[in-house]
C-alpha cells in the first residue's frame, strides 16, 4: 500500500472551502514567527495577550483565566499541545512571555474529554506530554506606609460611651505651646482654605473636621474628636476665656447631631457678647465674628484651656497661671507715622478691654488718634496720670493687655482678679418687686456700661423694674446661661461677672 504524500501549501485568503478555512485557523494559532510560524498568528497572538490579560486583572487572580472553545471548533492541531489518551482534563494553558521588541508568544491547547491524540491522518506526535505553562504569578500588593504623619487614621468617634473620656492626659506627656503658636496654626489652615471634611486629611496629618482642626492647633500627637478634647484641657469659667482656649459643645447622645468646637481668638466687644471664633466648618475654614458661645446650643459649650500651654519663657503652666505673655516689642513701634502688626494686635487688645467705642472703624495697622485715646483710657482705669497715662503703650501697659490683668476701660477688672473697689453681693433680697436701694441703682448703671441697658427708657434709678429684670436676663443669656439661670434676677455669679 503506497503512502499517502502531504504537500504543503498556502491556503486561498478568498476560498470558503472547510479544508482552507480549516489550516487558516490552524496557522494562526501556530508557533511564533521567530520559531518558524506564520506571519499571520501575529495579530492572534497580540488579541490573545490582550484577552488573558484582562482576564487575570478583571477576575483578581493570579493565573490566567481558562479558555472556552465555542462548540465544534476543531482541536489544537500542534502534537505537542494535544494530552496522551484519556486524559479527561479541558482547559488552557497558555504561555506569555514579553521581550523588549515587545514580541509575545502565546500557545494555546485545548482537548476535549477522552481526546485520542493527533488527528486521523495527522503526523505522529513527536512528544505526546503536555505542555505545562509557567502560571502567572499573584499582582503584587501595594505597600501601604502610614496613613498620615500623625500615624494611622483614627476613626471620628472613640469608643462608645455616655459622654466625653474621663482618663485625663498627663501634662507632662503633652507638647508645650504657648498661645500665640495655637493662633498661628490655626491661621494656617483659614489662609489655606482647608475643605471641610470627616474623612479626609489634609497634609499636616490632620483631619479635615472641627475636632480634628482642634488637635492640629493644639499640636496633639492624635486626631481626637468632640468626646476625647476634653483630656487634654483645664475646664474653665468663659469669662477666663483667653486666645487660644476652645469653647466645646460634645453631644453623647449623638455625636452626628449638634457636636462643634472652636478656637477662642479674643473678645471682639466690650460687653464680652461676641468673640473671634477660629473653626473648621463647612464649606472650608474660617475666621468669624461669634455669639457667646455659639449660633446654637449656646448653653451647652463648655470653656477649656489646652493644659500644656506654657508662657512665653518656657515655664509650664498647666495647673496654674497659663498667659503666654508675647514680649514688648518697643515703644518705637507705636505713635504717630507707625504701621506694622503690633498697632493692629494693641488695638484689638485694647477692643477686647473695652475699647470698642473709640474705633469707628476697628483696629488696623497704621497708627491713628483712635489708638492714643484707647491706650490713654486703659491706662487711666489703672488709675494712672501724667506721663504714665500719655495714650502710648509702655511695658507695664502691655502686659496688663496681653495677660488681660489690672482694669478693664469703663471700671471692671481684668481677669487677674476681681477688683479692689469691686462692691460684694449685697444678697438677692434686694433685687425683687418693690424694692428701692443704691443697689438696684449700682446695678442698673453697671449694666449700662457693659451694654446690657437697652431696654431703659430714662436711665437707672434706685426702684426696681421690668426693665432691670430684663437687662439683667440680656446679660446671663449672653454667658450661655438658659432657664432658671436666666432668670433676670442677679445672683452672686451674675454680680461677679458684672463687676468683674
Amino acid at each position: 500500500m503506497s503512502v499517502p504524500i502531504f504537500e504543503e501549501f498556502e491556503p486561498a485568503a478568498d476560498c470558503a472551502c472547510p479544508g482552507c478555512a480549516r489550516q487558516r485557523r490552524d496557522l494562526a494559532l501556530g508557533l511564533p514567527v521567530r520559531s518558524g510560524g506564520h506571519p499571520a498568528a501575529h495579530g492572534a497572538r497580540r488579541a490573545l495577550v490582550l484577552v488573558t490579560a484582562a482576564g487575570v486583572v478583571l477576575g483578581g487572580a493570579g493565573a490566567a483565566t481558562p479558555l472556552s472553545r465555542p462548540t465544534g471548533a476543531p482541536t489544537d492541531t500542534k502534537p505537542s499541545d494535544t494530552p496522551p489518551p484519556g486524559d479527561a482534563a479541558t482547559g488552557v494553558t497558555v504561555d506569555v512571555s514579553v521581550d523588549v521588541d515587545v514580541d509575545v508568544d502565546v500557545s494555546v491547547g485545548v482537548s476535549d474529554a477522552g481526546g485520542t491524540g493527533p488527528e486521523e491522518g495527522g503526523a505522529t506526535p513527536l512528544d505526546p506530554t503536555p505542555v505545562t505553562a509557567p502560571v502567572l504569578a499573584p499582582a503584587p500588593t501595594p505597600t501601604v506606609g502610614p496613613d498620615t504623619p500623625q500615624g494611622g487614621r483614627g476613626p471620628l468617634h472613640g469608643a462608645p460611651g455616655p459622654g466625653p473620656t474621663t482618663g485625663q492626659a498627663a501634662t507632662d506627656t503633652l507638647r508645650p505651646t504657648t498661645r500665640a503658636e495655637i493662633i498661628d496654626r490655626a491661621k494656617l489652615w483659614v489662609a489655606a482654605q482647608v475643605p471641610y471634611s470627616m474623612e479626609k486629611y489634609w497634609t499636616d496629618g490632620y483631619r479635615q473636621d472641627c475636632s480634628g482642626y482642634i488637635s492640629m492647633a493644639w499640636n496633639l500627637r492624635n486626631n481626637e474628636w468632640t468626646g476625647s478634647l476634653d483630656r487634654f484641657g483645664e475646664k474653665i469659667d468663659r469669662a477666663d476665656l483667653q486666645p487660644g482656649d476652645i469653647l466645646l459643645f460634645h453631644n453623647p447622645a449623638d455625636p452626628n447631631r449638634g457636636s462643634h468646637v472652636t478656637i477662642f481668638g479674643g473678645w471682639t466687644d466690650s460687653t464680652h457678647t461676641s468673640y473671634t471664633a477660629y473653626e473648621q466648618t463647612k464649606p472650608r475654614t474660617r475666621k468669624k465674628t461669634t455669639p457667646m458661645a455659639y449660633w446654637e446650643h449656646s448653653d451647652r459649650y463648655a470653656a477649656y484651656r489646652y493644659k500644656g500651654v506654657v508662657s512665653g519663657d518656657g515655664t509650664g503652666a498647666g495647673g496654674g497661671e497659663t498667659t503666654a505673655v508675647p514680649p514688648f516689642p518697643g515703644a518705637a513701634q507705636f505713635g504717630p507715622g507707625k504701621k506694622n502688626a503690633h498697632v493692629t494686635r494693641l488695638g484689638q487688645l485694647l477692643v477686647a478691654r473695652g475699647g470698642k467705642k473709640f474705633y469707628a472703624v476697628g483696629p488696623g495697622p497704621q497708627w491713628t488718634e483712635a489708638d492714643r485715646r484707647a491706650t490713654r483710657a486703659f491706662q487711666q482705669a489703672q488709675g494712672w496720670k501724667g506721663k504714665e497715662a500719655d495714650g502710648l503703650p509702655g511695658p507695664d501697659t502691655w502686659e496688663l493687655l496681653v495677660t488681660g490683668k489690672g482694669r478693664s476701660i469703663g471700671g471692671s477688672s481684668g481677669s487677674g482678679g476681681p477688683s479692689a473697689h469691686a462692691t460684694p453681693f449685697p444678697g438677692r433680697g434686694y433685687f425683687r418687686p418693690g424694692q428701692s436701694n443704691a443697689y438696684v441703682e449700682k446695678l442698673g448703671e453697671q449694666l449700662v456700661k457693659r451694654g446690657f441697658g437697652k431696654h431703659y427708657l430714662s436711665g437707672p434709678d434706685p426702684r426696681w423694674t421690668e426693665a432691670d429684670r430684663r437687662n439683667v436676663e440680656a446679660f446671663q443669656r449672653a454667658q450661655g446661661w438658659r432657664g432658671g439661670a436666666a432668670d433676670g434676677y442677679p445672683g452672686p455669679e451674675t454680680w461677679r461677672r458684672l463687676f468683674r
